[in-house]
């Protein structure tokens, strides 16, 4: 088969389309033909050398895919060959072949088109996870989405909407606020003209729950942002690793500040995960409440191009990556 393999760590140059050794499966896990992958910020990372994967995950970059099951390893039950499904992965979806552990499947949802369900995997166990199971967004409360416009963003604002939350945004153009809004948002800050701790207290006292990809330079004005009783989740590290927390504020507050990956949590975990999903998110996906949101179709083997496409940060909602021979 061919993957993108990455010649020595650097920039998006370094990805080449190359032939390597077919995967097979080993027990509870699938053989899928990939149809097509997805680019997310944590594979910009391992292109860099900063973002190694899981130990005995595959090399190769790629953490979602979609595509149909070509052949079943021991005790797989529940899931037959010939299936179209997409798949949560530790790595290798950048490839014609992947091997996934079968707890990590979801079916391909209502009238989603197969490639376009090769975005859904990454987004929704992480938005579903972090926001819902455990920070409980419920009907009514106040959810901020940092990074409106991305792959995260654009899946936490329909999310959001759909379980009866009042959904705000921040994002760096007028331009990505507009597709925010049209996709549900109620309110939007442009965080490079505007304060949004300033915006959010006037417009709705504060938010209940802070979905973060920033980290460190934005943990300060996160607890300020939040609500009595709020909770602040953090996935991502764009602002850096280190920041100061007043533990004070924390208090007064009842604040909780939570901080989660999803790559490297055990298998039980993510198979717990991916069970919430397709059973809570998964209806209001085939119901059409929440959809993927694609920006930008490439071919796999010009993986190099959508990577600089996610660093110029000019692409609304997923960049994908279709599988060619």
């Amino acid at each position: 088969m061919y993957a993108i393999t990455i010649r020595e760590p650097g920039d998006p140059d370094v990805l080449e389309w190359t032939e390597i050794a077919d995967p097979r499966p080993g027990p509870g896990e699938v053989l899928l033909d990939v149809a097509a992958s997805a680019v997310n910020r944590a594979d910009l990372l391992q292109r860099q050398g900063h973002y190694p994967p899981p130990p005995g995950a595959s090399e190769t970059i790629g953490l979602e895919c979609s595509g149909t099951i070509a052949e079943l390893g021991e005790d797989v039950e529940g899931w037959n060959v010939g299936d179209e499904v997409c798949a949560l992965l530790a790595g290798g979806g950048y490839a014609q072949k992947v091997v996934v552990p079968a707890g990590q499947l979801l079916p391909v949802p209502g009238e989603v088109d197969l490639i376009a369900a090769a975005g859904l995997p990454e987004v929704a166990c992480t938005v579903w996870a972090n926001v819902v199971m455990h920070a409980k967004l419920t009907e009514g409360e106040v959810l901020l989405v940092h990074g409106g416009a991305g792959g995260i963003g654009t899946h936490a604002i329909q999310v959001g909407k759909a379980l009866g939350a009042t959904v705000v945004v921040t994002a760096g153009s007028a331009e990505r606020l507009e597709s925010c809004r049209q996709l549900g948002a109620d309110l939007t800050i442009n965080y490079k003209e505007e304060d949004f701790v300033e915006v959010l207290r006037k417009e709705t006292g504060g938010a209940d729950v802070i979905l973060d990809n920033m980290g460190a330079s934005y943990l300060g004005r996160n607890v300020d942002a939040l609500k009595p009783d709020g909770r602040l989740v953090i996935i991502g590290m764009q602002g850096g690793v280190k920041g100061e927390l007043n533990v004070g504020a924390m208090l007064g507050k009842r604040a909780e500040v939570f901080a989660a990956g999803l790559r490297f949590r055990p298998l039980d975990q993510k198979a717990a995960i991916v069970a919430d999903v397709r059973e809570r998110l998964w209806p209001l996906v085939s119901e059409g409440a929440v959809k993927p949101i694609v920006g930008q179709v490439t071919p796999m083997s010009e993986a190099a191009s959508a990577h600089r496409a996610m660093e110029e940060g000019s692409v609304f909602g997923k960049i994908l990556l279709t599988a060619t021979s």
